[in-house]
């Protein structure tokens, strides 16, 4: 990846105002022509919303879209339609003790729409804000009850059960720091108070620990930087074994989608601690320990995706997928999501943006190299993002950011007619990442209120 070192958020002020104008274009168009019997919708199949059965993730980018819409622009009639879905559709969600992804679909809603209280951006309602204090507080408990306990810590486990550690995770421990300062833990019998707070960390040392790499000779595809997409344990003496992946080529090469979500994930909390509680990390040895152990792991999955990355930011679904030798020197040029031989993940280079850009900011005061190294990355990829071929333009086309994969091994990505690859269609995700980071520059472009998911939370 080439890092623009020059460009600037202004620069970005002409893109951003075309964007929102196509997001919301798409949003209605979703609204106007999509069967909600089908479900969730997931991805886009020749530019129509599709559903796949797997696990409910996606339902809270659909309706959270439209409430970052509103924040960008003020348009109410996606305040009202972002509200009305959130309350009619969003409580088995709230509720459900089958997936690790509550940090996705209920943050993007009830904790969207519980921050834009908190900002004054909606009118205060007192029994409207316990509401949504509700459905974040049990949506915390609720992930934070998928729990696999190690020898020291533990971690909240996918869906595939409790021997397994998705990478994922580390983006949705959110719900339980949110959770944890409104004043909520788990009960358990006897009476048992679990500290979901700790239950967090534990989560996040453990993804740091085993799903990043350091170049410390832990086996032989041990490069600083790469993750794992799901590490595999012995449940029955807490012992690591191996890793593995679901969505990316194997255990020994790095899924990009997975590689966003660890920047991202750790960036975003690493904020987070800077105002928290010095006293809930006790246990911990204090908060400067657990901070610096997860800078490591922020610094090394930030530069291992600069250096595996093509020249314009925009990765390819796997750093090891088996027919990337077939696109000579790909890293030293612009990705090319037509090529004929593997496909490039544009959600993932959506996810990865804002990472870098919340990591430069934890680091202005630490490291101003260090920041400006990271920030700078994060522009190139949205300046690459917001355009052709990434932003779609087609009216009828209901996804907003081009090129994404949802699941390369199943092979349940569209591939259109003469073309070899999967290309040119959309994912709920992708699009709701996009407009999280668009959220995240536009606001500094009107000197509003910076934006994180613990917005939601009272200061002080």
């Amino acid at each position: 990846m080439i890092i623009n070192q020059t460009i600037t958020v202004g620069d970005l002020a002409e893109k951003l105002d075309r964007f929102w104008h196509l997001s919301g274009e798409k949003i209605r168009l979703i609204n106007s022509e999509y069967d909600t019997a089908q479900g969730s919708p997931v991805f886009t199949v020749a530019g129509k919303y599709s559903t796949r059965g797997w696990t409910e993730w996606t339902q809270g980018f659909q309706y959270g879209s439209a409430i970052l819409q509103f924040d960008a622009t003020g348009d109410e009639e996606m305040l009202a339609y972002g509200k009305k879905l959130t309350r009619e559709q969003m409580a088995s969600h709230v509720g459900h003790f089958g997936v690790h992804d509550h940090g996705f679909n209920n943050v993007s809603t009830y904790g969207n729409l519980l921050r834009l209280m908190m900002e004054g951006k909606i009118e205060h309602n007192e029994w409207e804000r316990e509401f949504y204090e509700m459905a974040l507080k049990m949506s915390g408990a609720v992930q934070a009850r998928r729990w696999t306990k190690l020898k020291q810590g533990g971690f909240i486990h996918s869906f595939n059960g409790p021997h397994s550690l998705f990478v994922d995770t580390v983006r949705t421990v959110r719900s339980l720091m949110i959770s944890h300062y409104l004043d909520h833990a788990i009960w358990t019998e006897n009476d048992v108070e679990i500290n979901l707070f700790e239950r967090g960390i534990d989560h996040l040392v453990a993804t740091a620990n085993y799903c990043v790499f350091y170049g410390e000779g832990r086996d032989r595809y041990d490069i600083r930087g790469r993750t794992a997409h799901e590490c595999i344990f012995n449940v029955k003496d807490g012992n690591y074994r191996c890793p593995n992946a679901q969505q990316g080529y194997s255990g020994f090469t790095t899924w990009t989608r997975g590689l966003a979500w660890a920047i991202t994930g750790f960036a975003e909390e690493l904020e987070f601690f800077i105002d928290a509680d010095e006293a809930d990390f006790e246990n911990y040895m204090g908060k400067s320990m657990v901070t610096d152990h997860l800078l490591k792991a922020a610094r090394a999955v930030c530069d291992f995706y600069i250096e595996h990355t093509p020249t314009d930011g925009i990765p390819y679904w796997d750093t090891g997928a088996p027919n990337l030798h077939k696109l000579d020197n790909y890293l030293n040029r612009e990705a090319d999501p037509y090529n004929d031989h593997e496909p490039v993940d544009s959600s993932a280079a959506a996810i990865a943006a804002q990472g870098f850009l919340r990591l430069s900011e934890f680091l202005k005061d630490i490291d101003s190299e260090g920041a400006k190294k990271y920030k700078q990355a994060g522009l190139t990829i949205v300046n690459r993002l917001f355009e052709e071929p990434y932003l779609s333009t087609h009216d009828t086309h209901q996804g907003l950011i081009l090129h994404s994969i949802y699941h390369q091994p199943n092979g349940w990505d569209y591939v259109p007619d003469g073309s070899n690859i999967a290309n040119g269609e959309s994912s709920m995700w992708g699009d709701y990442h996009a407009r999280e980071v668009a959220l995240y520059l536009s606001k500094q472009l009107k000197d509003e209120p910076y934006y994180t998911f613990y917005g939601c939370l009272e200061k002080g």
